[in-house]
């Protein structure tokens, strides 16, 4: 009976891989371990978690509607046409990415707060965007509605402009082309985008405190309300909060997987 040679390179391989999945796993198991069913439950019943859960459902909800109206056409923009600026636009559609959170913050603050560059013509027209709500989802816009461009993008940019081109020959307007061809070719790319808005919206914390503040009711959603929560010392809200994000971003994966597959 041959001995199997040892295989140096696969343990050259496994072994970072094996360390990296550790990694990560042992300290969203530890949130699992350490938030009992029953201090998890009590943890819900607090008016203020409600709050937060209400308040991140309802704003990521409005976000994510906005990136799609929005960033669906600016997508098809970039996979279809090249024009003078495009790269200029893709950069800047690209920039919240790599933008850090809380400088976002405070550039959202100094445009659009009460003493921002464009706050006298807010002002004339009776709109307050700072420390409300509807500065949260202009925070969670900013630093998530990339995330669905480059999505959409792609998939526009893998449709077969053939199929298009064979429609519009059998009298398709480009509008009916668009809704009826390119649109469910691409929809796979557009639903995984959509998902990883929602879910970076979902866990946005640095811009939102920036330029939204932490008022329970108003602007606190979840991740601010974690913060809160371990500041004053009550760890089982803290923890249940986190266990609900966890099953959200694990969600969000298992959908994007299987919008990819």
């Amino acid at each position: 009976m041959r001995r199997r040679r040892f295989d140096s390179g696969k343990l050259l391989v496994a072994l970072p891989a094996a360390l990296f999945i550790a990694f990560i796993l042992a300290p969203v198991s530890a949130l699992f371990v350490r938030s009992s069913p029953v201090a998890f439950l009590a943890a819900l019943q607090q008016a203020d978690v409600q709050e937060a859960l209400r308040l991140s459902a309802l704003t990521t909800a409005i976000t994510l509607v906005c990136a799609v109206a929005f960033g669906t056409p600016i997508a098809y923009l970039l996979a279809r046409w090249s024009f003078p600026g495009r790269t200029l636009l893709d950069t800047f559609v690209d920039l919240p990415i790599v933008v850090p959170p809380a400088v976002a913050g405070v550039a959202l603050l100094i445009a659009f707060g009460r003493r921002g560059l464009f706050a006298p013509a807010l002002a004339a027209a009776g709109i307050q965007l700072s420390f409300t709500t509807a500065a949260v989802v202009l925070a969670q816009l900013f630093v998530a509605s990339p995330f669905y461009i480059r999505a959409a993008r792609a998939g526009f940019v893998a449709v077969d402009r053939r199929i298009e081109e064979a429609s519009a020959v059998l009298g398709a307007g480009r509008l009916e082309t668009f809704w009826r061809i390119t649109v469910p070719l691409a929809l796979p790319s557009l639903i995984g985008g959509a998902v990883l808005t929602w879910a970076r919206a979902l866990g946005e914390f640095g811009a939102t405190i920036m330029f939204a503040g932490n008022l329970v009711g108003v602007t606190q959603t979840m991740p601010l309300a974690v913060y809160l929560k371990l500041e004053s010392g009550d760890l089982p809200a803290a923890l249940a909060i986190s266990v609900v994000l966890v099953a959200a971003s694990v969600a969000v994966l298992l959908v994007v997987r299987a919008a990819e597959r």
